[in-house]
This record gives C-alpha cells, sequence and structure tokens, in this order.
C-alpha cells in the first residue's frame, strides 16, 4: 500500500554490463581519467625517434643557444614548411615570393624562388624557407633574434639552423620537440590519452586495441574439395547466383575450373578468390540468357559475404555472418593499448599510460606507493592531488576482491558480479550518505578469502551514513547482516510470505528453512564414496592463454569436476577459453577461437560438448521458458488436436504469438505496446485491445481443460506439472524445469525478466530433457548463482543425474556446497591475475583440503569437519 521512509536509492543489479569495446575498467571507475588529467599535466615527453628527452625553449633561450652552439661558424636559420608530402606547390611558393622571401631549400638544394616554379606533383618533398644566412658573432644579436622570431613565426613554432660548412643541423621549436630529429608533439591534454577521443586513439584500430583479419581456414577449411563442392564455406555448394558466374569467369581467365581442388590452386589464385581481382572477367551466355558480354571484375568471396543482405531484410546478419570467418588480433600498430605512439613516449618514473593501464590493480597500487619521492618539484606539486584520488579508487577496487583486474581490462569481459562491485568500489568513492544501496548478491564471482573484503566494505558505507540491503544466499554475508529479512516458505506460489526478521541469533532460533542451514541443522551431505570415473581422460598441455602459465592438467571422464581458485586465478581461461572452443570447433563445427595451449588429447572419448551458460536464453520479451525448451511445440500441438480447433480448422501455427493468424495485431502478440520515451529508458504498457493475453478473441475461446492459450503460458511451472501429468511429452519437460528448482517461474515469462543463474537452469533444463548417449561433456560457469541452500541441493541432485548416466560435467564454482560433493577438483591459483595461472594441487577434495598452499583447500578442511 506504501513505502515510508524512503531515502535516495542507487541500485546495483548484475545485468548492467556495458558491452561497449570502448568501455574498460578504467573508464567505469573514472581511475582512467585522472590517470589522463597527471600524464597531461606531470609526464615527462620523449621522442619515438630517437629516444631523447623532449625539450621547448622560449624564443631568447633560443637565440642565446644558437650564440653558444654556433659562435664563429656560418649558419642558415630556416623554417620547415612541408615534411614528407606529394604536391606540385605552385601556389606556395608565389605566396612565399609575394612576402618578400627569395630562396627555399628544397629536398636539401637551396633553389631561388622564381616566378613559376613548382614541383613534380607525384613525389615527397621536404621545403623549408631560407630566412638567413649569417656568420654568429659577426652580426649583432638583435638580426639573430629577428630572424628567429620570423623563423618561428613561418615555420609553426618550429625552426631549423644548419651550419653551412659541416651541414650540421639542429631543431629549436616553442612546442615539445626532439633536438636532434626535429619532431614536435603538440602540447598534451587529457584526451591525448583517450583511445575515445581522434587526438588520441591509435589510427589503425580506432582506438579498440585490436584488429580484425580473416582467417582463411575458416573459409576455406577442406582445400581437397573443390568450389563447386562447397569448399569456399561461406558460399556452400554451387547455385545458380551471380556469384559463381563471376567465379566461374575468374577461373576462367587463371587458368582453372570449378571443379578443380582448391589445394592444387596456386596462393595467387586463391588470394584473387578471397580478396577479389582489378582483372576485367567477361561474363557471357549465363544461365538468365544473357547473350551479350558483359564486363566486370570481381569483389572478392570475403566482400560478398560481409554485403550479403540476410532473408528477413533487416541488415543485421551479414556482418554477423562475416565475424564467423573473422579472428581478431591484438594491434600491431599499437600493440593493445589502443593509443597513438606519441600518447606513450609521455612518461612519469619511466612509465608511459599504456603501461599503467595494463598493469593490474595490485602492481598498480604498489607503482603509485611513494610515487611523488620519485618525482621532480614541478611534478610533484601538480601530482600530489590527482594522485590522492587515483590511490583512493584504486584502494576500493583492492577492498572488493578485484586486485587482479587491469585498467584496460574491457567491460564486456567482465562477469555479473565483477562489474556489480566495480560498481560497487565506484559508490564507496563518491563518499554519499543517507543514500540506500541496493545490491542483488555481490558475492558472486567471489572465492571465500575475498569474501570478508567485501562485508568490509558494504559495513564501510553503511559507517558512512548509508543503509544497504543486499539480496544474497552466501552465508558468511547473511551472518554478518545486522537484520535479517526471510521470505517464504518455499518459491513461487508457495512463498511470498515474511517466515522471519531480526538479528542472525534471532533468525538462527527458528525453524525456517535458512536457518536450519545456517545453524547446520540441515546440510548438503559429502557423498560416502566419490565416483573413480570411466578410466579416459581429456588432456590439455601447455595452456599458455591470459595469465595461465603453461598449464597440463587431466581432466577424468565420466565423474562430476569442480574447477576451483581465487578469482581471476584462471579457471575461465583454462575452461572457458581453452577446453570448450577447442572441443566446439572440433565437434560442433563451432567458429570460435580457443586460447593458444599445445595440444588437447582424448577428445574421441567424447561425442558432445555442452556449455551451460548464464547469457540470457533470448534478446526479446518474446523468449520464453517455453519457447526455449521446445515445451510451447507441444503445448500448440495438444491445442490443434482440441474439438474445438478442429471444428474451426485452426492448426498449430494458429496458437503461435509470433505468426499472423492467432495473435493480437495490436501489439503483434507481444501483449504490451513499447513507448519510446527518447531520452529515457522505453516504456512498456498492457496492450488495451488484448489486455496482455497476446492473442485475438477466436483464438482465446479454444481451450483444454477449460484453460486457454494464454492461461496455460501465464501458468507457472508447478502449476503446469499437475496441469498436464497425463500428457507425457509435456508433463516430462515441464518435470525436468521444477527438477532444476524452477517451479515458481511462469511458462511464458519474459526471458528478459530472468536472472543469470534462473537463465542457466532453463538451459540445464533443456539439456537434462534431451536423451543424451552416455559421451557427453557439460561446462557449467557458477550454476549456483541465486540459489538457496535447498536449491543447491536440488541442482546438485540434477547434475548427479547426468553424471549417473555416464557424462562428464565440469564446474567452475566457489560454492562449498558443490566442492565438497565433487568426485575431482582442479585448483588454481594461488593468487588472482599475474601470480595465478598454476595448478596447485588437482584431486578428491579430501586431498585438495590437505594442501597447505591451496587457500580453497583450507576453507574446504573447514567445511569437510563440519559434516
Amino acid at each position: 500500500d506504501r513505502i515510508t521512509g524512503l531515502s535516495p536509492v542507487i541500485s546495483i543489479e548484475q545485468k548492467t554490463t556495458n558491452r561497449n569495446p570502448r568501455s574498460t575498467v578504467g573508464t567505469i571507475t573514472e581511475i582512467y581519467d585522472f590517470l589522463r588529467l597527471l600524464y597531461a599535466r606531470a609526464s615527462d615527453a620523449y621522442s619515438y625517434a630517437s629516444g631523447e628527452k623532449m625539450v621547448r625553449y622560449t624564443d631568447n633561450r633560443i637565440v642565446e643557444l644558437i650564440g653558444e652552439m654556433f659562435h664563429g661558424k656560418r649558419i642558415s636559420i630556416l623554417s620547415p614548411l612541408v615534411k614528407g608530402r606529394k604536391g606540385h606547390y605552385r601556389e606556395l611558393f608565389e605566396s612565399l615570393r609575394r612576402k618578400g622571401f627569395i630562396s627555399a631549400r628544397i629536398n636539401g638544394e637551396i633553389r631561388d624562388l622564381v616566378p613559376g616554379i613548382k614541383l613534380d606533383r607525384y613525389k615527397t618533398h621536404y621545403i623549408e624557407l631560407v630566412i638567413d644566412k649569417l656568420k654568429v658573432g659577426d652580426v649583432t644579436e638583435k638580426r639573430i633574434h629577428d630572424s628567429v622570431i620570423t623563423a618561428l613565426d613561418q615555420g609553426d613554432g618550429v625552426m631549423m639552423v644548419i651550419d653551412i660548412d659541416s651541414k650540421e643541423q639542429r631543431y629549436f621549436s616553442r612546442h615539445l620537440m626532439c633536438p636532434a630529429t626535429g619532431i614536435s608533439y603538440n602540447e598534451p591534454e587529457p584526451h591525448t590519452f583517450s583511445f575515445n577521443s581522434p587526438q588520441g586513439a591509435c589510427p589503425v584500430c580506432n582506438g579498440l586495441g585490436e584488429v580484425s583479419k580473416i582467417d582463411v581456414d575458416r573459409i576455406i577449411p577442406d582445400r581437397t574439395l573443390s568450389i563447386r563442392k562447397g569448399g569456399v564455406v561461406p558460399l556452400g555448394k554451387y547455385r545458380n547466383i551471380w556469384i559463381f558466374w563471376q567465379l566461374e569467369a575468374l577461373a576462367e581467365k587463371n587458368g582453372f575450373t570449378l571443379d578443380t581442388p582448391l589445394e592444387d590452386l596456386p596462393e595467387e589464385s586463391i588470394s584473387k578468390i578471397l580478396f577479389g581481382s582489378d582483372e576485367v572477367l567477361k561474363l557471357s551466355n549465363t544461365p538468365l540468357g544473357m547473350t551479350s558480354n558483359y564486363s566486370l571484375t570481381f569483389e572478392g568471396v570475403v566482400s560478398f559475404v560481409g554485403n550479403t543482405e540476410p532473408a528477413n531484410g533487416n541488415g543485421k546478419d551479414g556482418p554477423r555472418q562475416k565475424i564467423q570467418f573473422v579472428n581478431f588480433d591484438t594491434c600491431d600498430e599499437c600493440g593493445g593499448t589502443r593509443l597513438k605512439k606519441e600518447a606513450l613516449w609521455f612518461r612519469l618514473d619511466g612509465k608511459n599510460i599504456g603501461e599503467l593501464a595494463s598493469m593490474d590493480i595490485r602492481e598498480l597500487s604498489q607503482f603509485l606507493d611513494g610515487l611523488e619521492g620519485r618525482l621532480s618539484d614541478r611534478q610533484r606539486k601538480i601530482a600530489t592531488e590527482i594522485l590522492k584520488e587515483i590511490r583512493s579508487r584504486v584502494s576500493f577496487l583492492e577492498g572488493v576482491g578485484l586486485t587482479y583486474l587491469s585498467l584496460n581490462r574491457g567491460a564486456r569481459t567482465l562477469s555479473g558480479g565483477e562489474s556489480q562491485r566495480i560498481r560497487l568500489a565506484t559508490q564507496i568513492g563518491s563518499r554519499l550518505v543517507n543514500v540506500l544501496y541496493i545490491l542483488d548478491e555481490p558475492s558472486i564471482g567471489l572465492h571465500h578469502r575475498d569474501n570478508q573484503r567485501l562485508i568490509s566494505s558494504l559495513q564501510q558505507l553503511r559507517d558512512s551514513g548509508n543503509s544497504v540491503i543486499v539480496v544474497e544466499h552466501d552465508r558468511d554475508m547473511i551472518l554478518s547482516a545486522d537484520h535479517i529479512v526471510d521470505l517464504g516458505p518455499g518459491a513461487g506460489r508457495h512463498g511470498g510470505k515474511l517466515v522471519g526478521q531480526g538479528s542472525p541469533e534471532e533468525i538462527m532460533m527458528t525453524d525456517t528453512l535458512t536457518a536450519r542451514y545456517l545453524n547446520y541443522r540441515k546440510t548438503i551431505p559429502v557423498p560416502e564414496k566419490r565416483r573413480e570415473g570411466n578410466g579416459k581422460f581429456i588432456g590439455i598441455r601447455g595452456a599458455t592463454g591470459n595469465n595461465l602459465k603453461n598449464v597440463d592438467v587431466d581432466i577424468p571422464l565420466g565423474a562430476f569436476i569442480c574447477v576451483t581458485g581465487v578469482s581471476g586465478s584462471g579457471k575461465s581461461s583454462l575452461i572457458n577459453h581453452t577446453l570448450h572452443p577447442f572441443l566446439a570447433r572440433r565437434l560442433n563445427g563451432s567458429g570460435k577461437n580457443s586460447l593458444p595451449c599445445r595440444e588437447i588429447t582424448g577428445t574421441e572419448h567424447i561425442d558432445k560438448i555442452i556449455e551451460v551458460s548464464q547469457s540470457p536464453i533470448g534478446r526479446t520479451p518474446r523468449s520464453n521458458p517455453a519457447t526455449y525448451t521446445g515445451l510451447f511445440t507441444d503445448i500448440r500441438k495438444l491445442f490443434e488436436h482440441t474439438t474445438e480447433a478442429k471444428i474451426r480448422g485452426f492448426g498449430a501455427g494458429r496458437f503461435s504469438f509470433n505468426v499472423k493468424g492467432g495473435r493480437c495485431e495490436t501489439c503483434e502478440g507481444a501483449g504490451m505496446k513499447t513507448i519510446e520515451m527518447n531520452f529515457l529508458p522505453d516504456v512498456y504498457v498492457l496492450c488495451t485491445e488484448c489486455n496482455g493475453k497476446r492473442y485475438n478473441r477466436e483464438t482465446l475461446e479454444v481451450k483444454y481443460k477449460g484453460k486457454s492459450i494464454s492461461d496455460v503460458l501465464d501458468m507457472t511451472v508447478n502449476m503446469a506439472v499437475e496441469f498436464f501429468t497425463n500428457i507425457p511429452s509435456i508433463y516430462n519437460k515441464v518435470k525436468t524445469i521444477q527438477d532444476v528448482g524452477l517451479g515458481y517461474i511462469k511458462l511464458g515469462q519474459p526471458s528478459t525478466t530472468l536472472s543469470g543463474g534462473e537463465s542457466q537452469r532453463v538451459k540445464l533444463s533443456a539439456e537434462l530433457a534431451r536423451r543424451d548417449t552416455g559421451k557427453t561433456l557439460y561446462v557449467l560457469d557458477e550454476p549456483t548463482t541465486g540459489l538457496h541452500f535447498e536449491d543447491v541441493r536440488v541442482l546438485l541432485d540434477v547434475l548427479n543425474r547426468l553424471v549417473d548416466r555416464g557424462n562428464t560435467v565440469v564446474v567452475i564454482e566457489h560454492n562449498m556446497d558443490v566442492i565438497k560433493t565433487a568426485d575431482y577438483i582442479i585448483d588454481l591459483g594461488r593468487e588472482g591475475g599475474r601470480e595465478g595461472g598454476f595448478v596447485l594441487v588437482a584431486g578428491d577434495p579430501e586431498e585438495v583440503a590437505g594442501c597447505a598452499e591451496s587457500l580453497t583447500g583450507n576453507f574446504l578442511k573447514q567445511e569437510l569437519g563440519t559434516r
């Protein structure tokens, strides 16, 4: 009815990770903005050509230096006008003549500026205007001073002095300049160091740090095939279409046919097929009946794939199809720093801004300690306040357990928990008071070692005069709270009641399900006997991706395996980015690239790999658990066979909200109308025509057991299990969703409203409902996300059912209840980032608990001791 006493609210969710490739940890936390300011105001510049320190001179100082360096010598004073550019420069010479200048040094030769003088427009030229010739010591200082001023004005702040006899030359500048080579930099500004600004971004990768390169092996994976038989994968087998007619003409011109195996073609011909050719091809007697010759050049298969318009006509799938055949490599020009080379030659204490951005937070913190003592007096005055701001933000990141991240880490590579903790650290840094913070499971992805640091950060927010509400399942977090609100007793329609509230001590004295787990009256049991596996292994040898240090590890098949270690220790690099992409490419034909490793053996022992990730099951509200699991197809067929549907002639398609006919056309089956708010997020309102039911009146009149298709979509999974008990094809699928602990969600619930953990369990239920061969490898990344202790128990039952059928389940996990029940543990560490990437111990939980070096083992020993 009402909410009272509400202070300003800041809600920090998991789902708001920025997918923009330009967003990094440094930009989110604003640390990089302060670093840019620091380098713009306090850094020293060096020449990228000679490595010498850049200097800037006043006009009077230049006059003094000329007197000192060239005393008694004959010199020419010149203004550089053109450096290595093409053109005839007739207008430039005429303009200089009108100003009264009589000669210039053109490509190293002094020439008079006669009327009509011009150069070869297609050659590269160097032009310096001759201002004066004199002997230092024989002329007045005023003459030298006037010539210097004129030279600097004409040369845009830069001038040259050449010893006429020895040909020695020196540069002088009002700007930052290398005295040896004459290279000058603009005065540094914060945008000089921004990869999101044209002034700072690397010109090759446009500030992204990586460039795309076509992977020829993906476009032509099997060179024994010919073009006609589908050797060029994006085109498929021969069809009577324009691209193949062009290829026929190209083949005829280059002495091969479409039936020639690609392995027999020279590299020059392969290059023409892929990237096109400027040679003119003649197409004649094409299947369209074109009898006259038609001349054109061939653009190449790569260009064709990128420009192909998809069947739906929205233009989105062409570029996406091209991405399948592209590798993204580190930019050679900037080395992944994203910046122009000039920006990387500004240094503080010997480090450029790119080097600082690539350090992990722990290393950056060590570099910043005592930095003032290593700076000059001028730099120290400028840097002190800026460094204070940087240090405070770095310490907040350390406080939430993110010491292994670097500032240049892309935001889209962060997990939900990492991005949430980064925003939490940013909020702590903002030092707001009297604010209500709402966090959704900030402990996700955090090792038990770092839990206490996160709890301390939250208590710091509280002690600053704020209120902190945390939705959480972690035991340590719950027991550290000042006040607990426990909802239940079950989920879905069995929940929604306040079953307990009070301090942790008061909650533990109640008999709620949460209380029973908190005080160990109810626990997840450790299995009496660990599975040995089926005696076969998948071996990873020499994995070196990201922070992995030449890792060798064997994964036993036919067992339940946990990969553990502190955040950033290399778990995802080893499993999600090395093992999974390699096997997916080998077994499923996926186009994903894996991180480097020497070899992966034992792949013949499995026939399928399935990754059950936390990514959304669909990007639009039209996607829901019923459509994703295939349940909706069976439900529509059931409605098709009702008497009413047969009388009206309704097929299964009539009951789809994505197809014209049965759906409400006002909202096109969405049930909602989208109102665009320009500068605010879009607002969704119920469709006034169908009232959110998605279908038109005629479709809703068809009922099964008194329920319309809309009523069925509105059922929770628990209700559907009871409703469809007698329909095995539907019951088995919906029961599987219930078995993974999702009995409370609705069949038609939009996928955009599901959390990452819920999406993962929907995927898991879809896999469970399929028949497996007993030789499948399942990979799950933190499946306990969003799960209560009881839900974890249910999930473990499901995963163990998969293993009992002979399959292998590999889980990346921090939850001790899962780790202690595993058959085999691979523990990485010891720390995160650069100090991680080693396999500390591999074996059953008891072996890992006995490893003194393992941080996971220390906590596991306590957990096993409580059983």
